[in-house]
């Protein structure tokens, strides 16, 4: 008995090592192909408009996936994330900048990943 008890409290540790999965499912590809949409998410990270409940939860986690390589993130999460990376470098490098300049103002970040961008087809 006691064994069991150990072990869920081991699986629930581990559980909470990784970010919510409750959004990985969205569709990403429909938030950057809509002005409406993207503009925001962007305001939402930006802290100049309102957000959606997916957005707060982006915003709440990012900084430490971010600061961490996304060590807490799963498979579908790092594909999401180098998907909208890639986009907004492309093609809204404007709305990069400022993200940059908000979440990496020292371009810690983009220095410590620049290798492993570039595996991915990713130039920061």
């Amino acid at each position: 008995m006691k064994i069991l008890i150990l072990l869920t409290l081991v699986a629930m540790a581990m559980a909470q090592d990784g970010y919510p999965t409750k959004y990985d499912n969205i569709d990403v590809d429909e938030i950057l192909n809509s002005d409406r949409l993207f503009k925001n998410y962007f305001n939402c990270l930006m802290d100049a408009g309102p957000c959606t409940p997916e957005g707060n939860e982006l915003k709440k986690y990012l900084p430490d996936a971010i600061s961490t390589g996304c060590v807490k993130c799963n498979d579908k999460q790092r594909e999401i994330t180098a998907k909208v990376v890639k986009f907004l470098i492309e093609q809204r490098p404007e709305e990069w900048n400022a993200l940059r300049g908000k979440y990496d103002p020292d371009n810690t970040y983009a220095t410590k990943y620049r290798d492993e961008a570039a595996k991915l087809g990713i130039k920061l």
